[in-house]
């Protein structure tokens, strides 16, 4: 499904962008939304048009959250190199700097799936959260893709901290596509993203920081990954250690050892109700 709406976002990346410097011609607001969701789907609002990328949010039915969406490009890192970089968990807490934990809980061996614990500071005065997920990754060589998918779970391993907000739904799908192969720079992504902070800020509070939050957060990501190449930092390939796909998801299945986390004393989130 996300191969799919790379395709659909590529088909329509006229709408963006001209044929060559110069040409470009913002759509009118209202075809723009028609044209970027699929039949029957709920419109998308641009919010951010900016130079390497393009940032969309729709409500999510039934809730006061939102669903975002980032199409962009980058012309000097190559797809390998950015894909690496957001899956190595060793080397992201060296340069995000609100990650205060980042571990992986449990990897299946035959599909590559990994659980991970992440706890990561929010924007005073509200309370860290944490975030428990599974995410799995797939490089299709056949059709030039790369698919990164994420989204929220339970784990045994991993009960609720009082000093941290669990953050109990979570998505998100990036795919990359090369402009030419996965080696040398050049690539589009699109990422589709929504998490539910449990804040008791208003919604407009919370979209602007999200809205702000993620060009913030793909900035770093980019430059994280430009680092790695002119650095020569070593980031574990992730293509080429990813075991064969197979049918025997539960086998294989390998723990993680975490150290249980220590609470200082602080207030419990509890006793604020959530910031």
């Amino acid at each position: 499904r996300s191969a799919q709406e790379m395709k659909h976002m590529e088909s329509i990346s006229s709408l963006f962008q001209g044929s060559s410097l110069g040409e470009y011609q913002r759509p009118d607001p209202k075809s723009e939304r028609e044209a970027i969701a699929a039949a029957g789907e709920q419109p998308w609002e641009m919010i951010m048009d900016k130079k390497h990328f393009k940032l969309w949010r729709r409500p999510i039915e039934g809730t006061h959250l939102y669903q975002y969406r980032v199409f962009g490009s980058y012309t000097d890192v190559t797809p390998r190199q950015f894909f690496n970089v957001q899956l190595d968990t060793e080397y992201r807490k060296k340069w995000d700097s609100l990650v205060i934990k980042l571990d992986v809980i449990e990897r299946d061996l035959a599909t590559g799936s990994e659980v991970i614990h992440w706890v990561t500071h929010f924007p005073y005065p509200m309370y860290s959260r944490d975030y428990v997920y599974v995410r799995r990754y797939s490089v299709d060589k056949e059709n030039n893709l790369m698919v990164l998918v994420s989204r929220a779970v339970e784990h045994p391993s991993v009960p609720e901290d009082p000093e941290y907000v669990r953050v109990r739904t979570y998505e998100s799908q990036m795919v990359i596509r090369p402009h030419k192969t996965f080696d040398e720079n050049g690539f589009d992504y699109l990422l589709t993203y929504s998490d539910n902070p449990q804040t008791v800020f208003p919604r407009y509070c919370v979209s602007w920081m999200v809205s702000s939050g993620m060009p913030d957060f793909l900035e770093k990501l980019h430059t994280a990954a430009l680092k790695a190449k002119k650095m020569e930092i070593e980031v574990r390939d992730y293509m080429s250690a990813k075991p064969i796909e197979s049918g025997g998801g539960g086998e294989g299945k390998a723990s993680m050892a975490t150290a249980e986390h220590k609470s200082d004393g602080t207030r419990s989130p509890a006793q604020l109700e959530y910031a």
